[in-house]
Order: C-alpha cells, then structure tokens, then sequence
C-alpha cells in the first residue's frame, strides 16, 4: 500500500517516497519519512512493513558507515546495492525475513549516477527509472514515455508530479503526500514534497 519512485539522470539521481505510515485499515502517520541519506552521496528509499523497513534499513546503513569507518573510505552505490542485495537474500532464507523493497541511488565519483532496484526476493539491477508498490503500476508508463537520456532534475521532478496525480486519481488507497530527494556530485538535498495542494497550486497558475 506504498509507492517508490526513483529516475537516474546524466548527473543526479532523483528518489520520491510516499509519507503514509499505515496499519491495516488505519493511517497513522502522513508525514513519515521513508527515504534515508546514508552517506553523503548515497541514500536509500525503502517500503514494506513498518518494523521490517525501519530495522532493515538502519542495519544497513550502519554497517556501510561501519565499513567506512574500519576501511576509511565508502562503498560506492554499486557495492552498497549489492551489499543490501546479499543482505535481504540472506534473511530470506532465514527464519527471520525482512519484507522490504527498496531503491538505491547514489552519485559515484568515476561511474557517476547509479540506481538499483531491490525487491523483497533480493532481485537486484541498475536501471534508469524505477518504481515500486501499487502506485508503481500507475506510474511506470509515465516513466517510459517522459524519460530520456539528458533529463534535468526540472524534469525528473515534474514527472514525479505526473505519476503522483495518477496515483491520486486512479490507486484507491490515500497516499496524499510524497517525500522527494536529489543526489549528485554536490551531495544530498530535498525537494518540496508533492502533496494535493502544491499540485493544485501548479494547476491553477
């Protein structure tokens, strides 16, 4: 009952996260935040069940700046992707699974931008554009048809507002506001979030 949506450009990675945390039929939260910094230049957008995405992904983020601290330098977006990969196959063949789906994004100083898909069977692959959850299906098409090779982050966010009116419109379940994030050679930065008035606001004018 979550969306994730994440666009790798030239020169940045954009990841936008629902802010509902729900339990059964009650909302709890709509200002949750579901997309993590872990590092400078890296960050991680995580879905699936509260305690499941909340213990999985600090176990994560703490033992990448853990490496950094024993080896003095960060796993890149790729080694941190495949990192996490391992990690959730091996919980999955545990007694204690962690279903979660996750995006990846980071900027890497030689490879550039990256971003990985992870779902909660441990499947991993670097992609241009991605989304997980039921607003995923909404949103995917809209991905195919606007991405490009040269986007700008104006673009990226702008079809971020896209796929989230068609959540809006069409997915039956309330997931009124989005969390938006940026990553490049500069670092980490936020967004203004996505929410029913900004897109109203940007209607009317």
């Amino acid at each position: 009952m979550e969306a994730l949506m994440g666009i790798r450009g030239p020169d940045f990675v954009m990841l936008a996260a629902d802010c509902t945390h729900a339990h059964s039929i009650m909302v709890l939260k709509d200002d949750e935040d579901k997309i993590l910094k872990v590092s400078d230049n890296l960050m991680m957008a995580t879905m699936g069940e509260a305690g499941d995405r909340v213990q999985f992904t600090e176990y994560i983020s703490k033992n990448i700046l853990l490496y950094r601290m024993r080896n003095g330098y960060e796993l890149g977006p790729k080694a941190a992707a495949h990192f996490t990969r391992r990690n959730l196959a091996d919980y999955l063949r545990s007694r204690t699974p962690y279903h979660v789906n996750i995006l990846v994004g980071g900027y890497d100083e030689v490879d550039g931008p990256q971003l990985h898909y992870i779902d909660y069977l441990a499947n991993s692959l670097p992609v241009k554009h991605a989304a997980h959850g039921y607003g995923g299906m909404f949103v995917n098409s809209i991905f195919d048809r606007y991405h490009h090779d040269k986007i700008t982050q104006k673009e990226a966010y702008e079809i971020f507002r896209k796929g989230v009116t068609e959540i809006h419109k069409r997915l039956i379940l309330n997931l009124p506001n989005f969390k938006v994030a940026v990553i490049g050679k500069d670092g980490v930065k936020y967004l203004d979030d996505i929410t029913p008035d900004s897109l109203k606001q940007a209607s009317a004018a």
